[in-house]
C-alpha cells in the first residue's frame, strides 16, 4: 500500500467519528417532578398533639362543599381530621368564642373531641379537601345532642 493509500484509509476511518461528533446534541435532561410542601403541623386548632389510629386505620377522603350562608350544626370528631381549603372563606367556632377563619390554601387541623361549628363567609362555597384517619371505619362525625 503506498503512503498515500494509507494516509486516506487512516483519515477515511475517522470520518464516521467526526460526523456523529458533529452530529451528537446534548441530550436534554428529562422533566423533573416538583414537590411544593403546602403545610407541615403537629397540633390542631387548640394545640393539642395530633393523634393517629394505632391499629386498623381508615383513611377516608371527601369533598365538602358548604354554600353561602350555611351553618354546619355543632358537632365534634373524635378521630383526626385535616381540610385543605380549596375555595371560599370559612369560619369554625367554639360555643365558648374561640373562632378561626380559613381561606384557599389553608390548612384546617381539625380539633379532637371538642364541640365545634362552621359557618362559610361571604358570597363564594366554600370547598374543602377533607382527610378522615378513623380507628377501624368508625364514623368521624359526632352531632352535639
Amino acid at each position: 500500500m503506498t503512503r498515500i493509500a494509507t494516509a486516506c484509509r487512516y483519515a477515511l476511518a475517522g470520518v464516521p467519528l467526526l460526523m456523529l461528533a458533529a452530529c451528537a446534541q446534548p441530550v436534554a435532561a428529562p422533566p423533573q417532578p416538583k414537590v411544593t410542601e403546602v403545610f407541615r403541623g403537629h397540633e390542631t386548632a387548640l394545640g393539642q398533639p395530633l393523634r393517629f389510629p394505632t391499629h386498623d386505620g381508615t383513611i377516608v377522603v371527601s369533598i365538602y362543599e358548604i354554600p353561602p350562608g350555611a351553618r354546619l350544626p355543632v358537632h365534634r370528631h373524635p378521630q383526626q381530621r385535616l381540610a385543605y381549603v380549596l375555595a371560599g372563606q370559612l369560619r369554625v367556632s367554639t360555643p365558648g368564642g374561640q373562632s378561626w377563619n380559613y381561606k384557599p390554601g389553608d390548612v384546617v387541623m381539625e380539633m379532637l373531641d371538642h364541640w365545634h361549628s362552621g359557618e362559610t363567609l361571604g358570597t363564594e362555597t366554600v370547598r374543602l379537601l377533607v382527610i378522615d384517619q378513623t380507628e377501624g371505619n368508625s364514623p368521624n362525625v359526632e352531632l352535639h345532642p
